[in-house]
């Protein structure tokens, strides 16, 4: 019966670089477990936060101009209200001349005046004509008294309604006059209001322009400060990972080595019989001794 046997074949490193791989193994094993550095958030740089400060403290800046300037408009209303009053003829008094009665008394004496001379005419006439003290005289005594009476009378009536019309036309040009002044004056209360207003508006808006402008200029601040940061981290994560990236290097190299495998290998070999071997000589001597004849050995 045939037996048979095992063969195994080795293939192993060179020792060196076996001992370097093994080195390699325990370096590697012998690291301590790296600690990753924390990301760092740069904070609102001092620029960001006057500006957040200045933008809180800046809200409602425009109210004191709105009020001031919804009580102009308030004042300019009520200067309108009073801009279509009617006229008040009782203010013609304030008109009237002080002078008026001096001027009538004046007026009256004059005529009183030609009223003695125009006795004193109708009486050297009667005298002449010899009918002084009778009834003619008489009537013509009394008709000269009424009529210097009319005269008075209506040289009073006339100059006083002279006087109260030139009054009443004083006052009513006053009154128009004064009544413009202060529609103009509502009008001019009305456009300063609403320039208050839109001053009022102008400020906030430039207020808000300006914390913005200095906002940004914070913020760029503030990314500089996290660029630092990152390049920080990125300086502190290269330190860490630096022992890992020099074995991973030298394990590189050892893998370019010659002869980096080695196997194990079994095969199983039928162990021939006496009588197998024997041929197996005989066949191979034959074979050996055809060779050689046919290489011109002898």
């Amino acid at each position: 019966m045939a037996e048979t046997s095992t063969q195994t074949q080795i293939v192993r490193e060179a020792p060196e670089i076996e001992a370097l791989k093994l080195g390699l193994m325990k370096s590697a094993q012998a690291l301590p477990m790296a600690e990753l550095p924390a990301y760092q958030v740069a904070g609102l740089s001092t620029g960001q936060q006057d500006a957040i400060a200045r933008g809180m403290a800046g809200i409602g800046a425009y109210q004191p101009y709105m009020t001031q300037a919804l009580q102009g408009m308030q004042g300019a209303q009520q200067a309108v209200a009073g801009g279509t009053e009617r006229f008040n003829p009782s203010q013609v008094s304030d008109f009237m001349s002080p002078y008026q009665q001096q001027v009538i008394d004046q007026a009256l004496a004059n005529i009183n005046r030609q009223g003695d001379i125009a006795r004193q005419n109708m009486q050297a006439q009667a005298v002449r004509s010899g009918a002084f003290g009778g009834s003619r005289e008489g009537v013509q005594r009394a008709e000269l008294s009424r009529g210097l009476a009319e005269t008075q009378n209506s040289t009073i009536a006339n100059m006083l309604n002279s006087g109260y019309m030139q009054a009443m036309q004083q006052a009513q040009q006053a009154f128009e006059a004064q009544q413009g002044r202060r529609l103009s004056g509502a009008q001019l209360s009305g456009q300063l209001a609403q320039g208050i207003g839109a001053l009022g508006a102008q400020n906030q808006m430039l207020g808000q322009q300006d914390v913005t402008f200095q906002y940004g200029l914070g913020q760029q601040q503030q990314s500089q400060q996290q660029r630092e940061l990152d390049a920080l981290r990125a300086t502190q994560l290269q330190a860490a990972y630096q022992p890992y990236q020099q074995l991973a290097f030298v394990n590189d190299i050892y893998k370019g080595a010659p002869s980096t495998q080695m196997a194990v290998s079994s095969q199983m070999v039928p162990t021939p019989s006496p009588f197998q071997q024997m041929t197996g000589l005989v066949t191979g001597g034959i074979s050996t001794a055809a060779a050689a004849k046919s290489a011109g050995l002898y």
